[in-house]
Parts: C-alpha cells; sequence; structure tokens
C-alpha cells in the first residue's frame, strides 16, 4: 500500500467508499450518497485530501475541510477518513490518516479536529493510537435516521 494526495481522477473511487460508510450508518450523520461533481469540489483548495492505493486501486481517504469560517479559526482542519469495507482492518485507515496529519501539516495548519460516534469503537482507537485525544462528547448531537447520536469530539495538535 502507498499514500499520496488525492487528485480529481480519484473522486469517482472516493464516492464509492464514501458512499459505503453513508450506507452502513457507522461514522457519518450524512444521508445523501455523494456524487462525483460533490467530491470535484474538494480539491483545489487548502484543505488536502489524500488516497491509499493497494495494488493500483484507492482503498481509503482522509479529507480535511474547514473548521469554520471564522478568521480567528484559520488554522483548524476538520478531518474525515473513510476506508473501503473489503480493505478495513488493514492498515489502510491508519496510512490514510498518516498521510492526511503531514499533509495538513505541510499545508500549514496547526490542529486536526473531528467527531467519532461514540459506538465507532475501531475509529476512536485508531485515533487514539496516532496521538489525538478525546476531549468531550457532544450529548444528541444530530439525528441519524430519527435517533440522536452522541459523538465524540478528537483532535491532534499538529
Amino acid at each position: 500500500m502507498r499514500a499520496r494526495l488525492a487528485t480529481p481522477r480519484d473522486a469517482e473511487t472516493i464516492v464509492h467508499i464514501y458512499n459505503e460508510g453513508i450506507e452502513e450508518r457507522i461514522a457519518t450523520f450524512e444521508t445523501r450518497p455523494r456524487t462525483t461533481e460533490d467530491v470535484e469540489g474538494w480539491f483545489g483548495g487548502a484543505h488536502p485530501t489524500v488516497v491509499v492505493e493497494d495494488a493500483g486501486s484507492v482503498v481509503a481517504f482522509a479529507t480535511t475541510s474547514a473548521y469554520s469560517p471564522r478568521e480567528c479559526y484559520a488554522g483548524i482542519s476538520e478531518f474525515s477518513v473513510y476506508t473501503a469495507h473489503e480493505a478495513r482492518g488493514l492498515g489502510a485507515g491508519r496510512m490514510a490518516m498518516q498521510a492526511l496529519i503531514q499533509a495538513a501539516d505541510r499545508a500549514g495548519f496547526h490542529k486536526l479536529v473531528s467527531r467519532v460516534f461514540v459506538e465507532n469503537a475501531p475509529s476512536r482507537e485508531l485515533l487514539l493510537s496516532l496521538g489525538f485525544r478525546e476531549v468531550g462528547i457532544h450529548e444528541k448531537h444530530a439525528r441519524l435516521d430519527g435517533a440522536w447520536k452522541d459523538v465524540v469530539i478528537v483532535e491532534r495538535l499538529l
């Protein structure tokens, strides 16, 4: 496996992996499947996206986005990481996050933050092993399929 910065050519595969996560209801509040056009909008700005390839196929991605439009938060970036179902447990998510941490640091960010479903033990364990800390829980943060869900807030200084 190898990690690299994503390009617009990766959008279709990123969409497939992201939509798996949406369908499984284990990692995001999003319920609308994404399109290639949605993901193509991620490229060309200040926020890096990385992919992990295995045998020439993209099997994981991690991406950053703006934490807040307020200027005082410009050095903070939100992140997400998704791994294709068939590649879970093989280290692709870890590799994606390691590459994203480096890319975000090179892009000038000083902190990464995210929210993880409380019950998503694999993601929480991965992030803790990479130096993220859990700073609290947002109770009943949003609804997914009509049910309120709690999320753990994670952060890592770069």
